[in-house]
């Protein structure tokens, strides 16, 4: 039942449409268990850099992830592999208090889709690179399924 869940929740981001969306990726966490040395690695072209951009963290966890946030660091790279910034970012998968889940959810999958930078303007058209780190300290970290970056072309209704 579990795989039948995944399947779908996997169906239905592929099946999803981003109008904006000029970069979508997901790397899959192998077996759930997110090793520190494990950093996925995200590259994308902007052709435009005259026009701001806004960057998700897209996420898929279990319901039994034993926490309630998750510390990312990420990496932004440019072509030449030069480090335009680095920073640490905290995610909010589920309600401090009450424990409740936050995100979409199906079945014991939950996908989250979070603001990294909004109106975000590239230096200059090229290829970028955004590599994440899970910060927990916990090795593996258990229960997360994939992780990815969605990068979007802003419009005045986000």
């Amino acid at each position: 039942m579990k795989r039948l869940s995944l399947l779908i929740v996997t169906v239905l981001f592929v099946c999803g449409c981003d109008t904006n969306a000029v970069y979508k990726e997901y790397t899959d966490i192998d077996d759930g268990k997110w090793y520190i040395k494990n950093a996925p690695t995200f590259t994308f072209e902007i052709t435009d850099a005259s026009i701001p951009y806004n960057i998700y963290y897209n996420l898929r966890n279990s319901l039994s992830y034993g926490y309630y946030n998750l510390y990312l660091t990420r990496y932004l790279r440019d072509a030449s592999g030069k480090e335009i910034e680095s920073r640490l970012d905290e995610l909010i998968l589920m309600d401090p208090k009450t424990g409740k889940p936050n995100g979409d959810g199906l079945g014991d999958l939950f996908d989250h889709k979070f603001l990294m930078k909004r109106d975000y303007r590239f230096p200059k058209p090229g290829k970028y690179t955004m590599q994440i780190k899970q910060y927990m300290r916990q090795d593996p970290l258990l229960n997360i399924l994939s992780v990815g970056i969605t990068v979007e072309k802003a419009t005045s209704a986000n």
